[in-house]
């Protein structure tokens, strides 16, 4: 055990010095090729199409993140058993959808601009929180909830009390995912008329400016990773001990 762990660290800090090796590299890169040069001509449109990129992520996939909640406990309520399979089927079918299509729909049904990007985000990020919440209801150990209806627990205290916190790590993932589908997608919402980083990612490929490509690219992958970063962290935080795996494997 105590060799597994020595390798562990061993492996954990190689890796750090081919991080840092690969952050040089690419430092080197970037100052021969004039890219940090071509980043501070652009600083100003990149905090812009930053800021207006963070703001769309972030109300977009808190607002598929409530809605996504919600969907799944409904899925989940006994009066509504009957319609469940439908109703998680056409997620299903939503989510086979290529994004591009599900934004040339919201398009052409709300126009370009803000609002259809946001609505698209949206339905790019709800769906595996809908799957992720029915799922983690659904599958909370039975004699559990048997138990909670022995101490006289209506429905709503079971949901609430029982359903909920033992599912809402499984929750958490999913609103997880979701983010980091948001985040991917964020780009093309450009092609929509909505500012984001894609800006510098379309115009690259339009223009054939490898450095502008790269701009684009690296902060979307950044940012994506910063995401989730915050995303785990809160995860880690917020989640009761009881319920969260991550606590579990730090002891």
């Amino acid at each position: 055990m105590n060799y597994l762990i020595e390798l562990i660290r061993r492996s954990k800090t190689f890796f750090l010095y081919v991080l840092l090796a690969l952050m040089f590299a690419m430092g080197v890169y970037a100052e021969s090729n004039g890219l940090i040069e071509e980043f501070k001509d652009a600083y100003e449109d990149w905090i812009y199409l930053l800021r207006q990129n963070v703001y769309i992520v972030f109300a977009s996939g808190i607002t598929a993140s409530v809605l996504g909640i919600a969907a799944g406990i409904l899925m989940t309520r006994p009066w509504f058993k009957r319609y469940a399979e439908a109703f998680a089927q056409s997620f299903n079918i939503l989510s086979a959808v290529p994004t591009l299509a599900i934004l040339a729909i919201i398009m052409t049904l709300t126009g370009l601009g803000f609002k259809s990007a946001f609505i698209g985000l949206v339905t790019v990020t709800i769906l595996p929180v809908v799957r992720n919440t029915y799922q983690g209801i659904s599958e909370v150990p039975e004699h559990m909830i048997e138990a909670a209806r022995g101490q006289g627990m209506t429905d709503q205290q079971i949901l609430w009390k029982v359903q909920v916190p033992n599912a809402l790590y499984v929750i958490s993932a999913g609103i997880r995912t979701g983010f980091a589908l948001n985040v991917g997608t964020s780009p093309l919402i450009t092609l929509i008329a909505a500012d984001s980083l894609g800006e510098f990612i379309f115009t690259g490929i339009q223009l054939n400016e490898f450095n502008s490509l790269l701009i684009g690219s690296f902060s979307v992958a950044a940012m994506a990773i910063i995401t989730d970063f915050i995303l785990s962290k809160l995860q880690f935080v917020l989640l009761p001990k009881g319920i969260n795996p991550q606590r579990f494997a730090q002891e």
